[in-house]
């Protein structure tokens, strides 16, 4: 078929357009998502850290997993100290939600261990005592930032749901690239290096690589919930999402272990007065998207750590990677016509 020079040059610039949108993921709501095998966690791979092996490194972040949940599981269950004395909770009612002696105890463990092994020129240290121990909000001027959540769930370690975590992420430039989320009462590790994928280990030191589950239909996919920290317009949001099968789990790690258990496939959070902050969301991010999911602000924006404001405002999106545009587009349609008609009432 012999064509003018110019409606080849037009069919060619066609086709290249259909290619780029199906890998970007463009779609009639401006939403653009890179293809989950050209995902920025999909694109590089840790090749070291700060003069450091990833292996060496990686190895001291899982010992301090197991050391951690080894900790939360005493207060827990209420052990003694090792000299025999009581492990009291002394919880604090804080603006952000209640802070025990078991935050208090992991807290200091990790940083005195992380400092010990690794000092303070090449690395910060990002959690939520050495945030409030700041006179005013401002980003760690190191190039890899540790970020640590000693206990995510701290609302069911007090209700005794068992649906708590220890998180510990490093970044680099205000993204995740090796991170470690222990669930104490599953007795499992997860962990994941950025281009290295994401594994699972038990308590005897095996390993096994997760994987996200490949279920593609919107409306047969799964939402991991919260039991609290609902409020009326995000039940709005849940409510008028095609999907509609819910499984309620505690903690932001918790939550992402399911999906890369494959008992779930999205987790939504949606900010009202408060926000979740860099401690929640960063150490799950990773071992998510390098399971094969995705996780994003809901315009597919990626979400970024240390930036001086630690609160991750706005509606974000985690998932198995198969629906997310479309789970997105929907949210934003949802939420959308919520605020029309809120506005209209006034």
């Amino acid at each position: 078929m012999n064509l003018p020079y110019a409606k080849q040059q037009w069919l060619i610039t066609f086709l290249m357009v259909g290619l780029l949108a199906s890998i970007m993921g463009w779609n009639n709501y401006g939403i653009v998502h890179l293809d989950s095998t050209l995902r920025g966690s999909r694109v590089e791979t840790l090749q070291s850290i700060a003069g450091h092996s990833v292996k060496d490194i990686l190895a001291i972040a899982r010992s301090l997993g197991w050391g951690s949940a080894d900790i939360l599981r005493a207060f827990y269950r209420g052990e003694p100290d090792e000299d025999g004395t009581n492990r009291p909770l002394q919880i604090q009612d804080k603006k952000d939600g209640p802070v025990t002696a078991a935050d208090l105890a992991v807290n200091r463990y990790v940083l005195d261990k992380l400092n010990a092994a690794l000092g303070t020129e090449e690395f910060g240290y990002l959690s939520e005592e050495t945030y409030k121990a700041k006179a005013a909000p401002e980003s760690l001027p190191q190039e890899w930032v540790w970020i640590i959540d000693p206990l995510d769930g701290t609302r069911d370690f007090i209700d005794k749901t068992g649906e708590y975590a220890f998180h510990l992420a490093l970044t680099r430039y205000g993204r995740p690239v090796l991170t470690v989320v222990a669930c104490p009462e599953l007795e499992k590790l997860y962990y994941a290096t950025l281009g290295g994928g994401a594994f699972v280990e038990t308590r005897d030191g095996n390993s096994q690589p997760i994987q996200v589950s490949n279920r593609n239909r919107l409306e047969d996919l799964t939402v991991v919930v919260s039991r609290t920290h609902r409020d009326g317009r995000f039940n709005h949001l849940l409510q008028k999402l095609p999907c509609q099968n819910q499984l309620a789990v505690g903690s932001v790690g918790g939550k992402v272990a399911a999906i890369v258990d494959q008992r779930a496939d999205i987790y939504i959070s949606l900010s009202g007065k408060s926000a979740p902050k860099d401690w929640d969301m960063a150490a799950p991010e990773l071992i998510l998207t390098e399971a094969g999911g995705s996780f994003t602000q809901v315009n597919g924006e990626p979400l970024k750590y240390n930036q001086g404001d630690v609160n991750q405002w706005g509606c974000l999106i985690a998932s198995n990677g198969a629906c997310h545009t479309e789970l997105c587009a929907e949210s934003i349609k949802i939420l959308a016509e919520l605020d029309r008609t809120e506005q209209n009432r006034t």
